[in-house]
């Protein structure tokens, strides 16, 4: 009897990388080799694009190409403003910003090119255009004017100005910075490997993005951290109540959203970071509530189940204390995601092979046909 497959493809190699690595046994994220823990608060978003989509660490004249790279490519055509006031009638943010994201393709000058050059002018036009549309998302649903981006801020800090129409104070634009590097790549999840079957078809790398998205909508991928934030705000009480709120929801048999990994098997080394974020913002805002709620949350559940927090679990708080809407989690961690997604992309073109896994047959066999009479 042939052996089955494991379920949900766990420990099947599926593809050759060398855009990031994990070790989970170890609890270690790497991109091109650097540790997170080395580099996260040490480079910029822009410099972490470079380095995913480019391969290396930009010199400073070739980060200042890339920042002006950045800078031209973040107005989006005339298709996706035309949609964009149709896409916020949409059930969720994520809804709309994947047929925005598709429509770009349309006004991209190198929509039709498939040479890796092209590929790689694209995806830093993505990059850039990703967190312009979700401020223009919020900006549209909001009945409010998109403030023009200030050429004084990064990625990072002209999105916080975008989403909340105020200037971001410089350590709370550092921070998202940080959080932006933190969610920038994370190897063969979900909807990078959705990115990737899509672009070894040799489709464009707008369709491949597209399809990323709609894995990324899934709760399972990226909707974790909007139920955490949903679940600290519907404890009542003060962080006492958090103790008994855990306990009942695992006697109900309810999963605690925001904890445990499919990789890692001690503690996301991507949470050491987006924990001492979420207690900075606390003190920063004077609003302690969430990060102490979290905390609690955190020794409940890794008394009762042994599990650690994921980067979702204080990324809900870190987001929550810089302003960003709670529905818009998801499109934020796209904003992040756009730079790994696109340079798996590249990778995947630039040595291609058709992605064709196969499958175990589990139906009946020998059935034979009869006329519909008779059935």
């Amino acid at each position: 009897m042939a052996e089955k497959s494991p379920r949900g493809l766990a420990d099947v190699v599926a593809a050759s990388t060398s855009i990031s690595d994990i070790d989970g046994r170890a609890g270690r994220l790497s991109y091109r080799g650097y540790d997170i823990h080395d580099i996260a608060g040490r480079i910029s978003f822009e410099e972490c694009v470079h380095l995913l989509q480019r391969g290396t660490l930009p010199t400073q004249a070739e980060l200042d190409g890339l920042t002006a790279e950045l800078a031209d490519g973040r107005r989006y055509g005339s298709v996706a403003t035309t949609l964009l006031p149709y896409v916020v009638q949409s059930g969720t943010p994520m809804e709309a910003l994947r047929t925005l994201v598709s429509s770009l393709a349309i006004d991209d000058p190198d929509a039709a090119d498939a040479s890796i050059e092209a590929d790689r002018r694209k995806a830093t036009r993505l990059v850039a255009q990703m967190p312009v549309l979700v401020a223009s998302y919020e900006a549209q649903r909001s009945g409010r004017e998109l403030p023009e981006a200030d050429p004084e801020l990064g990625i990072a800090g002209n999105f916080l100005l975008q989403i909340t129409g105020e200037r971001p104070a410089p350590r709370a634009a550092e921070i998202f910075d940080e959080c932006l590097v933190l969610h920038a790549d994370h190897t063969m999840n979900a909807s990078t490997f959705t990115a990737r079957v899509i672009a070894a078809t040799l489709s464009d790398m707008h369709s491949a993005i597209t399809g990323a998205m709609g894995a990324l909508r899934g709760p399972l991928h990226g909707g974790a951290n909007e139920a955490v934030m949903k679940t600290l705000t519907s404890i009542d009480g003060d962080a006492d109540a958090v103790d008994q709120f855990v306990r009942d929801e695992l006697a109900a048999g309810r999963k605690i959203m925001g904890f445990g990994h499919r990789v890692y098997k001690t503690e996301d080394p991507r949470a050491t970071h987006l924990r001492k974020m979420s207690e900075e913002l606390a003190d920063l805002t004077g609003n302690r509530r969430y990060y102490e709620f979290s905390r609690r949350m955190e020794q409940v559940v890794l008394d009762e189940k042994g599990l650690y927090p994921n980067v979702d679990f204080f990324a809900a708080s870190v987001y929550h204390a810089l302003g960003i809407p709670t529905d818009l989690f998801t499109p934020v961690f796209a904003i992040s995601r756009m730079s790994g997604w696109t340079a798996h992309v590249i990778e995947q073109h630039e040595d291609n092979r058709l992605i064709r896994p196969d499958s175990d047959y589990t139906g009946p066999h020998d059935q034979q046909w009869v006329e519909i009479s008779k059935r």
